[in-house]
């Protein structure tokens, strides 16, 4: 048998390769339209926290913030529970890679698991609006301006409609916890009553106290917070 000519052998080795490489780029395309890539690491040392946001819009809008100011659904602000007040943090929703930024004049979210609450504008700015939450990474990028005052943490361990809950509440830690108070705060719905427990100059002295307070029969929840 004649042996087949070589430039026929090297036409179809070339077109074994095409189809081959040509294949693998559609796995590549299908496999990249289903996730999209991850971000990229934040840089060394800067405040990093992965968790899930949410948003509040109404009945919210137009009534006081934690710092003073009147909450406006349609400003990019945000609440967080322990970010010092007029810090810019930059908000990437880790399902869709879209980012936004937000200042803090705000604290919150009290719901166990949540992270930020954003306002409306910045919730529909990366995709959240519909589902309501999302996994999002939140990094500052600017601190408040000039010089913030020295920070004081507490721990938030319940919020009451009832007024006599909560100083039965606050009655029983008191004990343990001398600086047990009760602080009234006015939410859309009605008065709620807090009771925190602490005012303490790190954040990881306010974790380490969160932690005994859970310790405690009649505590449920601990939810680190910023005072000022």
């Amino acid at each position: 048998m004649r042996p087949r000519p070589l430039l026929h052998r090297l036409g179809v080795a070339v077109l074994l390769v095409a189809l081959a490489l040509g294949l693998g780029g559609c796995r590549k395309k299908a496999g990249a339209a289903r996730r999209p890539p991850a971000p990229p690491p934040a840089a060394p040392g800067s405040y990093v926290e992965d968790g899930l946001a949410s948003w509040y819009g109404h009945p919210y809008h137009g009534r006081p913030t934690a710092n003073g100011e009147t909450y406006d659904m349609n400003q990019m602000t945000a609440a967080h529970r322990t970010l010092a007040f007029n810090s810019w943090v930059k908000v990437t929703n880790l399902e869709n890679n879209r980012v936004t930024r937000v200042r803090i004049n705000d604290r919150g979210p009290f719901i166990e698991g949540r992270i930020i609450d954003l306002s409306r504008v910045a919730a529909d700015e990366i995709a959240m609006l519909g589902p309501g939450t999302a996994l999002v990474r939140i990094e500052v990028v600017e601190g408040p301006p000039g010089s913030a005052p020295a920070a004081r943490y507490g721990v938030q361990v319940g919020a009451f409609k009832v007024v006599g809950n909560a100083q039965r509440l606050r009655d029983t830690l008191s004990e343990g916890y001398p600086d047990a108070e009760v602080v009234a705060y006015e939410a859309p719905d009605g008065i709620y009553y807090r009771v925190r427990v602490g005012r303490v100059p790190t954040l990881e002295e306010a974790r380490e106290l969160a932690r005994k307070l859970r310790r405690e029969p009649d505590v449920v929840a601990t939810f680190v917070v910023r005072l000022n």
